[in-house]
């Protein structure tokens, strides 16, 4: 079996594509999470960890760069923050994964990618995109497209009673 069909175009294997994206986001979101919670020696050593009453926000947004530095060194090591950051985190690891709460998933990932970015501005090797950027539009499609379902509960869970009433958890 062919993966790209050259007389109609169509790419045989676009489903299973998207789902691995979709899933390989949701991993760089949970690991991101279990990193700063246990300090698994990645970007977070041990001695920061969540766990440990280290401050998961504070080693990036204290070195906020450009026009919103001021605003988002004001929010390094707040208690909220901290929470509602690593609950996105988990959240959008975990959504993305298994493949349910797509429109909140990308919509809401793609905000907080949006404000990771404006705390980093000026980007390092282009004058204004970076992954942030990328993994924000990546998330808009799995959200707004029907796309990336391959190996996922999206269609049960879009069959839920809880998704019917709420659609925005679809």
């Amino acid at each position: 079996m062919y993966i790209f069909d050259f007389q109609t175009g169509v790419c045989k294997m676009n489903s299973k594509i998207w789902a691995l994206a979709r899933i390989a986001l949701g991993l760089i979101f949970l690991w991101a999470f279990l990193d700063k919670a246990f300090g698994l020696g990645f970007a977070t050593k041990s001695t920061s960890a969540w766990i440990d009453g280290g401050s998961p926000t504070t080693g990036f947004l204290s070195h906020a760069t450009g026009p919103l530095a001021t605003y988002f060194q004001s929010l390094a090591g707040s208690p909220i923050i901290d929470w509602l950051f690593m609950l996105s985190l988990l959240g959008l690891g975990i959504a993305l994964i298994i493949g349910v709460c797509m429109n909140l998933a990308g919509w809401g990932g793609s905000v907080l990618l949006i404000l990771m970015w404006a705390a980093s501005l000026p980007v390092e090797n282009h004058p204004f995109i970076d992954q942030h950027i990328i993994y924000a539009l990546v998330l808009i499609g799995l959200a707004s497209g029907n796309i990336g379902n391959e190996w996922s509960l999206r269609t049960w869970w879009k069959s839920t009673g809880l998704v019917t009433r709420h659609p925005f958890l679809g």
